[in-house]
């Protein structure tokens, strides 16, 4: 296992980025013109990122970025 020391401006620096990336793979999924197996690798990048903003992120603040099993 790894381990890193940041600070909460590094910290606040990260979901910033994060949060974009998620936010442009949303918006990106919801574009027909987008093939599905194209839109399944944006799905799997999308749950790795979520996966490390819910390392960094408040729990309140993740609450807004899970998608519901029925947008899938």
């Amino acid at each position: 296992m790894l381990g890193m020391m940041m600070n909460d401006k590094e910290v606040k620096e990260i979901q910033y980025l994060i949060k974009r990336e998620m936010d442009e793979i949303l918006f990106d999924l919801e574009d027909e013109r987008i093939d599905h197996i194209v839109k399944r690798a944006m799905e799997e990048r999308y749950k790795i990122l979520f996966a490390l903003f819910k390392r960094v992120a408040p729990s309140k603040e993740c609450l807004t970025y899970i998608r519901s099993t029925k947008s899938i």
